[in-house]
Protein backbone atom coordinates (compact mmCIF):
# COMPACT_ATOMS: atom_id res chain seq x y z
CA UNK A 1 0.00 0.00 0.00
CA UNK A 2 1.45 3.35 -1.04
CA UNK A 3 2.30 6.00 1.14
CA UNK A 4 0.13 9.38 0.57
CA UNK A 5 3.27 10.93 -0.36
CA UNK A 6 2.68 8.44 -3.38
CA UNK A 7 -1.07 8.64 -3.74
CA UNK A 8 -2.21 10.54 -6.98
CA UNK A 9 -5.25 13.00 -6.04
CA UNK A 10 -7.05 12.03 -8.89
CA UNK A 11 -10.93 11.74 -9.01
CA UNK A 12 -9.93 8.00 -11.08
CA UNK A 13 -7.53 6.99 -8.13
CA UNK A 14 -10.62 7.82 -5.48
CA UNK A 15 -12.68 5.93 -7.69
CA UNK A 16 -10.52 2.42 -7.55
CA UNK A 17 -9.56 3.08 -3.99
CA UNK A 18 -12.94 2.63 -3.09
CA UNK A 19 -13.53 -0.28 -5.24
CA UNK A 20 -10.91 -1.68 -3.73
CA UNK A 21 -11.95 -1.15 -0.16
CA UNK A 22 -14.93 -2.89 -1.43
CA UNK A 23 -13.25 -5.46 -2.97
CA UNK A 24 -11.32 -5.79 0.67
CA UNK A 25 -14.24 -5.89 2.67
CA UNK A 26 -15.97 -8.81 0.55
CA UNK A 27 -12.88 -10.99 0.78
CA UNK A 28 -13.28 -10.03 4.21
CA UNK A 29 -16.44 -11.17 4.94
CA UNK A 30 -15.42 -14.57 3.04
CA UNK A 31 -12.71 -15.33 5.14
CA UNK A 32 -14.30 -14.99 8.51
CA UNK A 33 -16.86 -17.50 6.65
CA UNK A 34 -14.45 -19.95 6.02
CA UNK A 35 -12.48 -19.52 9.29
CA UNK A 36 -16.04 -20.13 11.25
CA UNK A 37 -16.85 -23.14 8.93
CA UNK A 38 -12.60 -24.40 9.72
CA UNK A 39 -13.43 -23.95 14.01
CA UNK A 40 -16.86 -26.21 13.28
CA UNK A 41 -15.44 -28.70 11.22
CA UNK A 42 -12.30 -28.86 14.10
CA UNK A 43 -14.68 -29.39 16.82
CA UNK A 44 -16.18 -31.96 14.63
CA UNK A 45 -13.04 -34.26 14.16
CA UNK A 46 -11.66 -33.42 17.73
CA UNK A 47 -14.82 -35.05 19.03
CA UNK A 48 -14.17 -37.60 16.86
CA UNK A 49 -10.79 -38.23 17.24
CA UNK A 50 -11.39 -38.10 20.79
CA UNK A 51 -14.02 -41.18 20.62
CA UNK A 52 -11.31 -43.36 18.81
CA UNK A 53 -8.75 -42.43 21.49
CA UNK A 54 -10.76 -43.83 24.35
CA UNK A 55 -12.01 -46.56 21.91
CA UNK A 56 -8.11 -47.55 20.87
CA UNK A 57 -7.17 -47.38 25.08
CA UNK A 58 -10.20 -50.15 25.39
CA UNK A 59 -9.27 -52.31 22.64
CA UNK A 60 -5.43 -52.32 23.43
CA UNK A 61 -6.63 -53.50 26.86
CA UNK A 62 -8.86 -56.02 24.93
CA UNK A 63 -5.97 -57.00 22.83
CA UNK A 64 -3.23 -57.53 25.65
CA UNK A 65 -5.88 -59.63 27.65
CA UNK A 66 -6.61 -61.78 24.42
CA UNK A 67 -2.91 -62.15 24.55
CA UNK A 68 -2.60 -63.72 27.27
CA UNK A 69 -5.56 -65.81 27.17
CA UNK A 70 -4.58 -66.93 23.98
CA UNK A 71 -0.66 -68.05 25.79
CA UNK A 72 -2.19 -69.77 28.56
CA UNK A 73 -4.81 -71.98 26.01
CA UNK A 74 -2.08 -72.55 23.33
CA UNK A 75 1.24 -71.78 24.96
CA UNK A 76 4.06 -69.35 24.21
CA UNK A 77 5.76 -71.11 21.58
CA UNK A 78 2.74 -71.71 19.41
CA UNK A 79 1.41 -68.22 19.43
CA UNK A 80 4.77 -66.76 18.80
CA UNK A 81 4.97 -69.57 15.75
CA UNK A 82 1.81 -68.85 14.63
CA UNK A 83 2.54 -64.73 14.69
CA UNK A 84 5.28 -65.35 11.95
CA UNK A 85 2.78 -66.80 10.04
CA UNK A 86 0.08 -64.08 9.35
CA UNK A 87 -0.04 -62.94 5.78
CA UNK A 88 1.63 -59.03 5.65
CA UNK A 89 -0.58 -56.45 5.55
CA UNK A 90 -1.83 -54.60 1.84
CA UNK A 91 0.39 -51.31 0.90
CA UNK A 92 -1.37 -48.56 3.06
CA UNK A 93 -2.20 -45.37 0.40
CA UNK A 94 -2.66 -41.87 1.06
CA UNK A 95 -5.14 -40.04 -0.34
CA UNK A 96 -6.44 -36.80 0.63
CA UNK A 97 -10.20 -34.63 0.70
CA UNK A 98 -10.57 -30.95 0.52
CA UNK A 99 -12.24 -29.19 3.15
CA UNK A 100 -12.98 -25.46 2.90
CA UNK A 101 -9.31 -25.38 1.29
CA UNK A 102 -7.83 -27.77 3.21
CA UNK A 103 -6.12 -31.29 1.99
CA UNK A 104 -7.41 -33.81 4.63
CA UNK A 105 -5.39 -36.84 4.66
CA UNK A 106 -7.07 -40.79 3.91
CA UNK A 107 -5.86 -43.18 4.64
CA UNK A 108 -6.34 -46.72 2.34
CA UNK A 109 -5.50 -50.05 2.77
CA UNK A 110 -3.58 -51.66 5.25
CA UNK A 111 -5.47 -54.66 5.53
CA UNK A 112 -5.55 -58.23 3.56
CA UNK A 113 -8.33 -59.32 4.57
CA UNK A 114 -9.16 -63.00 2.36
CA UNK A 115 -5.50 -64.07 3.22
CA UNK A 116 -5.99 -63.46 6.71
CA UNK A 117 -9.29 -64.56 6.88
CA UNK A 118 -7.97 -68.35 5.49
CA UNK A 119 -5.12 -68.10 8.06
CA UNK A 120 -7.73 -67.80 10.95
CA UNK A 121 -9.73 -70.86 9.94
CA UNK A 122 -6.64 -73.28 10.69
CA UNK A 123 -5.56 -71.24 13.94
CA UNK A 124 -6.72 -72.46 17.91
CA UNK A 125 -10.28 -70.11 19.04
CA UNK A 126 -7.78 -67.86 21.56
CA UNK A 127 -4.95 -66.78 18.91
CA UNK A 128 -7.51 -66.45 16.53
CA UNK A 129 -9.67 -64.09 19.13
CA UNK A 130 -6.06 -62.31 19.74
CA UNK A 131 -5.38 -61.76 15.93
CA UNK A 132 -8.93 -59.87 15.33
CA UNK A 133 -8.61 -58.19 18.29
CA UNK A 134 -4.67 -56.53 16.74
CA UNK A 135 -6.51 -56.57 13.37
CA UNK A 136 -9.18 -54.03 14.63
CA UNK A 137 -6.79 -52.16 16.72
CA UNK A 138 -4.74 -51.75 13.81
CA UNK A 139 -7.49 -50.18 12.01
CA UNK A 140 -8.42 -47.65 14.98
CA UNK A 141 -4.19 -46.73 15.02
CA UNK A 142 -4.88 -45.47 11.30
CA UNK A 143 -8.20 -43.68 11.96
CA UNK A 144 -6.18 -41.89 14.92
CA UNK A 145 -3.17 -40.96 12.83
CA UNK A 146 -6.08 -39.80 10.55
CA UNK A 147 -7.92 -37.71 12.81
CA UNK A 148 -5.15 -35.99 14.66
CA UNK A 149 -2.97 -35.14 11.10
CA UNK A 150 -6.22 -33.61 10.09
CA UNK A 151 -6.52 -31.53 13.43
CA UNK A 152 -2.98 -30.28 12.96
CA UNK A 153 -3.37 -29.12 9.32
CA UNK A 154 -7.11 -27.25 10.46
CA UNK A 155 -5.59 -25.96 12.82
CA UNK A 156 -2.55 -24.18 10.74
CA UNK A 157 -5.50 -22.99 8.39
CA UNK A 158 -7.52 -21.79 11.26
CA UNK A 159 -4.50 -19.57 12.22
CA UNK A 160 -3.31 -18.48 9.02
CA UNK A 161 -6.66 -17.19 8.10
CA UNK A 162 -6.92 -15.15 11.14
CA UNK A 163 -3.81 -13.59 10.56
CA UNK A 164 -4.94 -12.89 6.96
CA UNK A 165 -8.45 -11.32 8.35
CA UNK A 166 -6.66 -9.59 10.92
CA UNK A 167 -4.42 -7.69 7.99
CA UNK A 168 -7.23 -6.72 5.74
CA UNK A 169 -9.31 -5.45 8.98
CA UNK A 170 -6.45 -3.63 11.01
CA UNK A 171 -4.33 -2.84 8.34
CA UNK A 172 -5.01 -2.56 4.54
CA UNK A 173 -8.87 -1.41 4.61
CA UNK A 174 -7.89 1.66 7.37
CA UNK A 175 -4.88 2.56 4.78
CA UNK A 176 -7.33 2.34 2.20
CA UNK A 177 -9.28 4.73 4.44
CA UNK A 178 -7.07 7.06 5.03
CA UNK A 179 -5.81 7.26 1.29
CA UNK A 180 -9.84 8.36 0.31
CA UNK A 181 -9.70 10.88 3.36
CA UNK A 182 -6.29 12.13 1.69
CA UNK A 183 -7.90 12.29 -2.09
CA UNK A 184 -10.53 13.69 -1.05
CA UNK A 185 -9.32 16.50 1.02
CA UNK A 186 -6.81 17.31 -2.00
CA UNK A 187 -9.90 17.36 -4.26
CA UNK A 188 -11.86 19.84 -1.99
CA UNK A 189 -8.63 22.10 -1.44
CA UNK A 190 -8.01 22.04 -5.28
CA UNK A 191 -11.57 22.87 -5.71
CA UNK A 192 -11.40 25.71 -3.29
CA UNK A 193 -8.46 27.04 -4.97
CA UNK A 194 -10.14 26.70 -8.06
CA UNK A 195 -12.93 28.69 -7.20
CA UNK A 196 -11.20 31.22 -5.15
CA UNK A 197 -9.32 31.89 -8.31
CA UNK A 198 -12.75 32.45 -10.58
CA UNK A 199 -13.46 34.62 -7.70
CA UNK A 200 -11.15 36.87 -8.09
CA UNK A 201 -10.86 36.98 -11.91
CA UNK A 202 -14.28 37.57 -11.61
CA UNK A 203 -13.70 40.53 -9.16
CA UNK A 204 -10.88 41.69 -11.26
CA UNK A 205 -13.06 41.83 -14.16
CA UNK A 206 -15.98 43.95 -12.48
CA UNK A 207 -12.81 46.18 -10.97
CA UNK A 208 -11.78 46.87 -14.51
CA UNK A 209 -15.33 47.44 -15.62
CA UNK A 210 -15.52 49.47 -13.31
CA UNK A 211 -12.42 51.18 -14.19
CA UNK A 212 -13.30 51.69 -17.41
CA UNK A 213 -17.03 53.20 -16.76
CA UNK A 214 -15.52 55.72 -14.83
CA UNK A 215 -12.81 56.64 -17.43
CA UNK A 216 -15.97 56.86 -19.95
CA UNK A 217 -17.72 59.12 -17.50
CA UNK A 218 -14.44 61.19 -16.98
CA UNK A 219 -14.20 62.16 -21.07
CA UNK A 220 -17.81 62.48 -21.29
CA UNK A 221 -17.57 65.89 -18.81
Amino acid sequence: MPTTTNIRPTRLEYIRTKRRIVIAKKGLKLLKLKRQALILEFFSTSKTAATLRSGLQSELIKGYESIRMAEMMAGSIRLENEAMKIPSLASLQIKSKNVMGVRIPKLVGGQRQEALTEHLLELPTSINEAIKTFQQVHRMVLDVAEKETALRKLLLEIERTKRKSNAIENVFIPRLASAVKFITFRLDEMERFIMLKTVKRKMGERESETMEKKEEELLAE
